[in-house]
């Protein structure tokens, strides 16, 4: 059968099933859908537990942006959610101890930059008032135990604050933009170029009665280094935080601190160290306690495993670790593309009110839940179960109320309250009025044998009202991390492209995440390695079944997808296409380009001149004269991850010289976060040019645009 020939029947087929969609009162969920969606971010309860104040993600299609507003709901089902703020760029909702008021931070156009204050609004009535005016961006509000104060985090230096108290043209001194980089690590994805003189630290304003008063902040720690995850102790006295305080930390393993402060400022106490990184961390109701989520440093490997922790609160204690036996991701959860682009959120550990057990969310196996984990004794019971993931969640001190957003295949992802039994109601139902318009599918769990008899875990996404009669092109879409993990949440992308007619695999090879430690390390040194075979063996698999055309095979994936990408292009020339987005090609420019460092011999034993052949066994560069396959690539211009000179750009001017069809899309101002929370429509077009090149390929479509000339 010739190619056109083929792709006028597919094209038959999938307007058959617009046809049959249509007849049954939906559509089929197209690209642009994106610009309607509503996501929920940062859920915080009411310290009663009445009610659930959070965060509404919208788009703006004509302004190309994100809009956030602040709303609220009960925490009973059967409430209209109610907006509080206006926005557009209104975030991070926090209760006060006794319910009347709510801090959050808005953020408004300065300098070129946004930069976000904190406010606060009364419930009781009235527009909110601006708490802070600092030069630089407030962050992370937290109320003191008493609610006479916030804690936040700034960058702020003294030298801003001085250039604040001038008056407009009181100096004419030239400002230079030439940079001084004298550390290894100098720019960060998505932040930038960093700024050595300035540090994260912590900040405290005091939340006068009098809103006519104007509160000056006071910054409670100080020096070269930085001060995240903070916390009041519940009787006021100490803040607690997390720090490293080393220079040039690249040079060791990778580690974080637990600290703590006086309230009023004065000497940082080391309350613990596990040798490695400690993160969400959770003062007990008694507040003789710490629990947080830590990873071991040694040995040094590609995955460590992040597990539960308690410490004591005094100085010098030390951390026992509750989950040892525990052989799943602490903390963990699943990747995909429908997260909320803005708003951020916590994911914290929750102390039960008498202070003997703690809640904590896992990662099992493509779903994550809540666990519990009673501190005397390390026993582990689930709390709650289902097929689905837990994005952010939050409860009040008494946990009469415990709400979390949940997503699933078929759920971006809604507010849901967890009762005491484990069962989960929903609160909000946000995307309804769209949702009900669209014909959704949920996917097919399978699990498979690879090369090696290791057992991998799969979905398959399938085009609404499938025929397993007919057959399908597939595309085979690789998640990144590479220590990351597919699941039960809702992906735009795998929805899309099986509105599309495509039969969608996206598989956990080995090195994902929720599937025990040995199995996320198993690629330490071996990457790419067999994970390629795994992800073969899903093709195979899918082949057997009967509905998958072997002639029309598509692959892509971003970041580690991206090289694995790569990397099975160079190694078969089964496919008829593939997109690697946001890639790696070779290693060595990588280790030298990337906004961190391979220092530690996470992936690669030793430095790039000093095992040359390893790096070059494992880059798709190597092999680049065995690529036949038709090859786009995608590129964020201010990717810093994975920089696109290491990457895309190395197989595009290979293969032009080759002549193997490529084409490379470039999206400016982009980090790599591009498929996530890019801007709207480059998040769209992005869509579209990874289904255009496989229409192109795999089912015959004429896609000027691609070839020479740009007709």
């Amino acid at each position: 059968m010739n190619v056109r020939l083929r792709a006028s029947i597919t094209l038959v087929l999938v307007l058959l099933v617009a046809v049959a969609a249509e007849a049954a009162g939906k559509r089929l969920i197209t690209e642009k859908d994106l610009f309607s969606f509503t996501w929920i971010a940062d859920p915080e309860v009411s310290p009663d537990g009445s009610r659930v104040a959070f965060v509404r993600v919208t788009v703006d299609s004509k302004k190309d942006r994100y809009e956030t507003s602040i709303w609220s709901v009960s925490s009973r089902a059967g409430d209209t959610p109610q907006r509080i703020t206006n926005g557009p760029a209104d975030t991070a909702p926090r209760w006060s101890p006794d319910g009347r008021r709510l801090a959050f931070l808005r953020s408004a156009e300065k300098d070129g930059a946004q930069q976000a204050q904190i406010y606060l609004l009364s419930l009781a009535g009235g527009e909110p008032r601006a708490l802070t005016s600092l030069p630089r961006a407030a962050s992370a509000p937290a109320w003191s135990p008493d609610g006479k104060s916030i804690a936040f985090g700034c960058d702020a230096t003294d030298e801003d604050l001085a250039k604040k108290d001038k008056k407009k043209g009181e100096s004419d001194e030239h400002q230079s933009d030439v940079r001084i980089i004298n550390q290894a690590a100098y720019r960060s994805n998505g932040a930038g170029y960093r700024d050595p003189k300035r540090h994260h630290h912590i900040w405290t304003v005091a939340v006068a009665d009098d809103a006519d008063e104007a509160p000056t902040p006071k910054q409670i720690t100080t020096g070269d280094f930085e001060e995240d995850d903070f916390i009041w102790s519940p009787d006021g006295a100490r803040i607690f935080f997390v720090s490293l305080r080393m220079h040039e930390t690249y040079y060791e393993p990778r580690r974080t601190d637990l600290y703590a402060i006086p309230a009023g400022g004065g000497e940082i106490a080391q309350i613990t160290t596990i040798g490695g990184t400690i993160g969400s961390i959770a003062v007990s109701p008694d507040g003789r306690s710490v629990a947080f989520i830590g990873s071991p440093s040694t040995p040094v490997q590609s995955y460590t495993q992040p597990h539960l922790y308690v410490t004591a609160s005094a100085p010098g204690s030390t951390a026992k670790n509750l989950t040892a036996t525990y052989d799943y991701d602490v903390g963990g959860g699943l990747t995909g593309d429908q997260h909320a682009p803005r708003g951020g959120g916590r994911a914290p550990l929750l102390w039960s009110p008498d202070g003997t057990s703690i809640v904590f969310a896992s990662a099992e196996k493509g779903t994550v839940n809540f666990h519990r984990a009673e501190v005397a004794s390390g026993k582990i019971s689930p709390w709650t179960s289902g097929s689905h993931d837990l994005a952010g969640w939050a409860s009040n001190p008494s946990r009469s109320a415990t709400v979390a957003i949940v997503s699933t295949p078929t759920i971006i992802g809604d507010l849901c309250r967890i009762e005491d039994s484990g069962a989960i109601h929903r609160l909000t139902d946000v995307n309804a009025k769209l949702f009900e318009q669209l014909d959704l599918t949920e996917p097919e769990e399978i699990w498979y044998t690879t090369s090696d008899g290791r057992k991998i875990e799969a979905w398959i996404q399938k085009p609404p009202h499938f025929d397993p009669s007919k057959k399908y092109p597939l595309i085979l879409n690789i998640h990144g991390g590479p220590h990351a993990a597919y699941g039960y949440a809702f992906d735009h992308e795998f929805q899309w492209m099986a509105a599309k007619g495509y039969v969608v695999l996206y598989p956990n090879p080995r090195g994902s995440t929720s599937y025990g430690q040995e199995f996320g390390n198993v690629i330490q040194y071996h990457y790419p390695g067999n994970d390629y075979n795994d992800l073969m063996a899903g093709v195979d698999d899918l082949i057997r079944r009967g509905y998958v055309d072997p002639k029309k095979l598509g692959v892509t994936g971003g970041s580690g997808g991206g090289i694995l990408t790569n990397w099975i292009v160079s190694q078969t020339d089964r496919f008829a296409a593939a997109v690697a987005q946001r890639s790696i090609a070779s290693w060595s420019d990588f280790w030298y380009t990337a906004d961190f460092t391979l220092f530690q011999p996470t992936w690669f034993h030793k430095a790039p001149w000093e095992d040359r052949a390893d790096f070059d066994a494992r880059s798709p560069i190597t092999f680049i004269d065995r690529v036949k396959t038709p090859l786009m690539l995608i590129e964020g211009e201010a990717d810093y991850r994975t920089p696109p000179m290491s990457g895309g750009e190395q197989m595009f001017r290979a293969l032009k010289y080759r002549h193997v069809p490529t084409v490379m899309i470039r999206f400016p101002d982009e980090s790599h976060e591009l498929s996530r929370s890019g801007k709207p429509w480059h998040r769209v077009e992005r869509l579209e040019h990874i289904v255009n090149w496989f229409d192109k390929y795999l089912q015959g479509a004429k896609m000027e645009m691609y070839e020479v000339g740009l007709r």
